[in-house]
C-alpha cells in the first residue's frame, strides 16, 4: 500500500485494540511535521502521519506538500481536493493491512488543511470515522461536503481554534462549528488565545478527549 508516503509510530508493547490516530499535516508541511505530537496526544496509540500528494511549490506554499489548492474563504480547489480525498480513502482502506496489530477506533485528524480534510472525509463517509479532529481548519465549501443529520451520525468531532488566527480566521471556525451543531453533531469545541498553531493547552485537551472518546467508541 503506497498511495501516500507516511510515517508510523507504534508504542512498545502495542496490542490489538490500540487506537489508530491518523494525523494530516497542514499546507506546506510534510509527513514528519506532526509525528512529534504522537506521545503527547495519544500515548499507547498507533500514530500514522501520511504526506499530502500535491507539491506545495507549484502553488506558492514552499518546499512541502499540500492536500489542495486554496481558493480563498472556505473554498478548496475542487479538483485537487477531490483527488486528495480519494487518495486518503484508498490509504485508509489499505492501512490496517500494514499494521503489526489489529487497531481499535480510528481517530482521523489534522492541523489547518489537514483538519479541513479530516472533517470533510468524515462527512463524506458517514459512519467510517468514529473520531474526527479539526485543529484550526474550516468546513470545506465543496459539492461533496455537507453537515447533515445523516453525515454526522456515528462520528464524534473535536474542533480547536485560535481566536487570533490570521491564516484561518476564528469566524470561519465558528461558522463550521455552527453547521455541525445545527446538524446535531456530537461536537466538542475549544477556543485558545493564540494564532495559527497548536498550543500545549490544546494538545492536553485533545489528549483527554481522545482518551474519553476512544473508550466510548470501542
Amino acid at each position: 500500500m503506497s498511495v501516500l508516503r507516511y510515517e508510523i509510530a507504534v508504542p512498545p508493547g502495542a496490542s490489538d485494540g490500540a487506537p489508530l490516530l491518523v494525523l494530516l499535516h497542514g499546507r506546506g508541511a510534510d509527513r514528519f511535521d506532526l509525528l512529534s505530537l504522537a506521545p503527547h496526544l495519544a500515548p499507547g496509540s498507533i500514530v500514522v502521519t501520511p504526506e499530502a500528494p500535491h507539491a506545495g511549490s507549484a502553488w506558492g506554499y514552499g518546499p512541502g506538500w499540500a492536500w489542495y489548492r486554496f481558493m480563498g474563504g472556505t473554498r478548496p480547489d475542487p479538483d485537487s481536493f477531490e483527488a486528495s480525498q480519494q487518495l486518503l480513502g484508498e490509504f485508509l482502506d489499505g492501512l490496517k493491512q500494514t499494521l503489526p496489530v489489529i487497531p481499535g477506533p480510528l481517530v482521523l485528524g489534522g492541523f489547518s488543511q489537514g483538519g479541513t480534510m479530516s472533517i470533510a472525509y468524515a462527512l463524506r463517509n458517514p459512519g467510517t470515522v468514529p473520531l474526527a479532529v479539526n485543529l484550526s481548519g474550516f468546513l470545506a465549501d465543496h459539492p461533496t461536503v455537507a453537515a447533515t443529520a445523516e453525515t454526522v451520525r456515528g462520528t464524534r468531532f473535536f474542533w480547536g481554534h485560535g481566536t487570533m488566527d490570521d491564516a484561518i480566521p476564528f469566524p470561519m471556525g465558528q461558522a463550521g462549528r455552527a453547521a455541525l451543531r445545527a446538524a446535531g453533531a456530537d461536537l466538542t469545541e475549544h477556543d485558545y488565545a493564540m494564532g495559527h498553531g497548536i498550543s500545549p493547552d490544546e494538545a492536553r485537551d485533545l489528549r483527554a478527549w481522545i482518551e474519553r472518546s476512544a473508550d466510548a467508541a470501542e
